[in-house]
């Protein structure tokens, strides 16, 4: 018999480490993140002071090696962040997942030798913002119809293309962009040959490279800036290639899986604090001589919230427990935890905004801006019809998990 004790184990802090680090996450959303929430999703600006603690606390590069600056956790130490980051500003959290997931960690797994020791501990730090770069203009869940290139010219690539909604992809309102970005593109296109996609680490300040637009007015996340990127004959040397080329295909598909779950993570957090303000103000408020809790129509809301919550997190840990940074080949609970949990946040910051009432559709009851935030999730990352097909392919290709 096993030595766990079964009545004992705590799914969501599995060690007493994550557990430190969920109260470290937790005391710095109160002090430091929740203060400036409602300001910077107004003014639709990221905060870069504030990212940068997040360096000095080790959770920029949280899933990286400490050789290389990072903390070396795990992806439920990953998950613990982005669910509590998000219980306060999902935007701020998205920028956070775009700089250590897509980024940091992707490059932690993929790169080797002087590039790896160059880059990693500038984003592990905090000195670099980075970027990734795989969506563009006509193309989103359609990786391989990019259009972006890479040819070899020497020393060199010349990368042409554009990217979209690139979040970290600028950093101001002034256009500045991040101080890397790590672009998928196109390195063999030739006739009847299938795609082959290759990583290039583009750094600020590359001939070639530009912002082309700060993508404003978005419906939520509004504290994470979104930029589209130009590459115009942008010189990229080959030092700056990641991985080999032609590999990028299994480097996509194993960073989205962990970029999945933690959409999931921050779809958990948004959830979280919407049933803390329904339920607190369904016991504070009074409406003809009682208590909100006290009428159906309000426990139905809660009730229901609090269920799909504790279902979805449970999903979440536990597909996070098993999930092996350094492999691919858990789409199926990776898309799986996106599906369920985006749509459950989305309800559940519905619900609590009905709970409000007119409350709730202002900013000062913090649900409005959760219920803005949580429809992105359904979409970014990989759209829900995206993560059905997949689910769907995966189960037919592969047999039942439990078969």
């Amino acid at each position: 018999m096993s030595e766990l004790n079964l009545s004992t184990f705590d799914l969501y802090n599995p060690t007493d480490e994550h557990r430190m680090l969920r109260e470290q996450v937790a005391a710095f959303v109160k002090k430091e993140v929740e203060p400036q929430a409602l300001e910077n999703d107004r003014n639709e600006t990221f905060n870069i002071p504030l990212f940068k603690k997040l360096g000095e606390m080790g959770l920029l590069g949280i899933t990286v090696d400490p050789d290389f600056g990072g903390s070396g956790m795990d992806a439920v130490a990953a998950v613990i962040a982005h669910e509590e980051l998000s219980t306060s500003d999902p935007g701020f959290c998205l920028a956070y997942l775009a700089h250590a997931m897509l980024c940091a960690n992707n490059f932690a797994v993929n790169s080797t030798g002087d590039l790896k020791a160059r880059v990693l501990p500038k984003l592990c730090s905090g000195e670099w913002i980075g970027a990734m770069g795989m969506s563009e203009p006509g193309v989103g869940t359609d990786v391989l119809g990019m259009s972006s290139t890479a040819v070899r010219d020497g020393d060199h690539y010349i990368l042409n293309g554009r990217k979209m909604w690139i979040t970290n992809g600028t950093i101001d309102d002034d256009g500045t962009p991040g101080d890397c970005c790590l672009v998928y593109a196109k390195t063999d296109t030739g006739e009847g040959r299938r795609p082959s996609l290759s990583t290039f680490l583009v750094e600020k300040g590359m001939d070639g490279f530009s912002v082309g637009q700060k993508i404003r007015d978005k419906n939520g996340m509004r504290a994470s800036p979104t930029a589209e990127l130009v590459f115009d004959n942008c010189k990229v040397p080959v030092a700056n290639r990641v991985g080999e080329e032609g590999d990028s295909m299994l480097h996509m598909m194993r960073n989205l899986e962990l970029e999945r779950l933690t959409l999931a993570a921050m779809s958990l957090g948004i959830a979280r604090r919407s049933i803390e303000v329904m339920v607190n103000y369904a016991n504070e408020r009074q409406a003809f001589g009682q208590k909100l809790s006290a009428f159906g129509q309000i426990q139905r809301h809660i009730g229901e919230s609090y269920a799909e919550f504790v279902a979805c997190r449970a999903y979440v840990y536990n597909t996070a427990r098993h999930l092996d940074l350094e492999s691919h080949g858990n789409r199926v609970d990776s898309d799986g935890v996106k599906l369920v949990a985006s749509t459950m946040a989305k309800n559940v910051a519905d619900r609590a905004m009905q709970v409000l009432g007119g409350y709730g559709y202002v900013g000062e009851y913090v649900v409005e801006r959760l219920w803005r935030d949580a429809k992105l999730l359904e979409i970014g990352g990989g759209t829900n019809e995206a993560h059905q097909k997949n689910i769907t392919r995966d189960l037919s290709r592969n047999g039942l998990p439990w078969g």
